[in-house]
């Protein structure tokens, strides 16, 4: 669908009667009914109720009631999230028929704001791994090219978005899982500080778990976290309201920023198609916007063993216990993640935590002295989407081998900083690249308004995949 428009065109469309939600609705459900089938970016998909929705969105409109700024917009929603009344599979066969009773902070927000959920997307399960592998969905395939991966674990809701099937989608990271998929498949996402949209149920790794929008444009998620934001009761890391419209602030002109550009982190190699699309855009941006650049390797020493214990430690000690009649019906990898967890000991837990305070230091320490850091979002580019790690890299023992593969996503989920990924261009075979945005806590808003001015001197939206 070549006029799919993006999240806040379609928005202002229908609520200035220039389009109708059911126009859109009926849209969508094509290029879902078109292309899912190749690229498994949906499981359930509420066609019957998404219309019928959409119809009365449309004639309240015309009665001159508005639900709210996202009024009559169809979503895709990660099948991590709850959702009262619909099927939340977690990407997982232990969960087919689980269907909560209450919806999670970040889908009452959106409905609040008139958003109409049109189908649960793919993720991995319980949302584990940076792939995209799946026996639940089917394996998610970019729309770039569907041999290969679309990353994960919010797989299917960044192919959806790159993929024109949604004009945006809700994801959640953990350990990169908005931004792996979003470099991949070529489109934008941000994860937020630590608390910034709440988040609910508890999860094992809350410490390092985010909820967030993945959309094609920055001004669309700027929109997004402004309506998603804020505290809520169920959560206890949540952050206190927002003083600001961050879609406001993307509009402002930017102010000169000090930026640091790392071409990698912990002396991983980067492939030369990516270093080479990141080069052009930092040296463009240099030249281009107001900022003053320093370029220099940092020499953090890799907290690859401590996110290995957190992440293995919280999710394997809490799913092998909720589990343990059903580990036969596991992804073997996410099996053998449960069986690692029994061997680490509360010691070598909280050691992981004390190392996790003293890398989190280093990384604020660094924002004493600049204001972004901007790095590769991946050093490599994606690989067969039947695999879960690249083709080549060695066996390991961890319950994280594919942390191996995105050592700049994760740390900033130890850290708790906000990273987002921005298309900065492509390779020579069409691949997207990413280039990762980060800011020093809280700073949301400046990572974004960043962003936006990155979208407005290269602009990516007008790129789409031929599919």
């Amino acid at each position: 669908m070549q006029d799919m428009p993006d999240l806040l065109t379609a928005a202002a469309q229908i609520s200035q009667g220039k389009s109708s939600s059911v126009a859109l609705v009926e849209g969508c459900l094509r290029q879902i009914k078109t292309h899912n089938p190749t690229l498994n970016a949906f499981g359930d998909v509420y066609d019957q109720q998404a219309l019928a929705e959409a119809e009365i969105c449309d004639r309240e409109r015309q009665q001159g009631k508005l639900r709210g700024p996202l009024h009559g917009v169809p979503f895709g929603i990660k099948d991590l999230f709850a959702t009262a009344g619909l099927r939340t599979t977690k990407g997982s066969l232990t969960a087919l028929d689980n269907v909560p009773d209450s919806d999670a902070p970040i889908i009452a927000r959106l409905k609040a704001a008139g958003a109409i959920i049109i189908g649960k997307t793919a993720t991995t399960e319980f949302g584990w791994t940076g792939s995209s592998y799946s026996r639940v969905f089917g394996h998610g395939r970019n729309p770039w090219d569907p041999t290969l991966t679309s990353g994960g674990s919010s797989s299917g809701s960044a192919i959806s978005v790159a993929a024109r099937m949604v004009p945006a989608a809700l994801g959640s990271d953990g350990g990169g899982s908005v931004r792996i998929p979003g470099a991949f498949c070529g489109i934008f996402a941000l994860k937020a500080s630590l608390g910034r949209i709440p988040t609910w149920p508890w999860s094992a790794t809350e410490m390092l778990s985010h909820a967030g929008p993945m959309t094609r444009t920055v001004r669309d998620s700027a929109l997004l976290f402004d309506l998603l934001s804020g505290p809520d009761a169920r959560d206890h890391q949540a952050l206190p309201a927002k003083t600001e419209s961050w879609l406001a602030r993307c509009d402002a002109p930017l102010p000169r920023l000090r930026v640091h550009y790392s071409p990698t982190l912990f002396n991983t190699p980067v492939d030369d198609r990516i270093a080479a699309c990141v080069e052009q855009a930092v040296e463009h941006m240099a030249h281009a916007l107001p900022v003053t650049l320093t370029a220099k390797a940092l020499s953090w020493q890799s907290p690859f063993a401590t996110f290995d214990t957190l992440w293995s430690g919280g999710r394997g000690v809490a799913y092998g216990a909720a589990l343990q009649h059903q580990h036969h019906q596991l992804d073997p990898g996410f099996a053998a993640l449960i069986e690692r967890a029994q061997r680490i000991e509360l010691a070598d837990y909280l050691a992981a935590q004390k190392q996790r305070a003293a890398f989190a230091g280093q990384v604020h320490a660094l924002f004493d002295e600049v204001d972004l850091l901007i790095t590769p979002t991946l050093p490599v580019l994606p690989f067969a989407a039947d695999r879960h790690v690249p083709e080549g890299q060695a066996d390991g023992d961890s319950g994280v081998e594919w942390a191996r593969w995105t050592p700049f996503t994760w740390p900033f989920n130890l850290s708790g900083n906000p990273a987002a990924t921005v298309p900065c261009g492509f390779t020579p075979e069409g691949l997207p690249v990413g280039l990762q945005v980060i800011g020093r806590r809280y700073a949301e808003g400046e990572v974004l308004q960043f962003c936006a001015a990155l979208e407005a001197l290269m602009p990516w939206d007008q790129h789409q995949p031929k599919l």
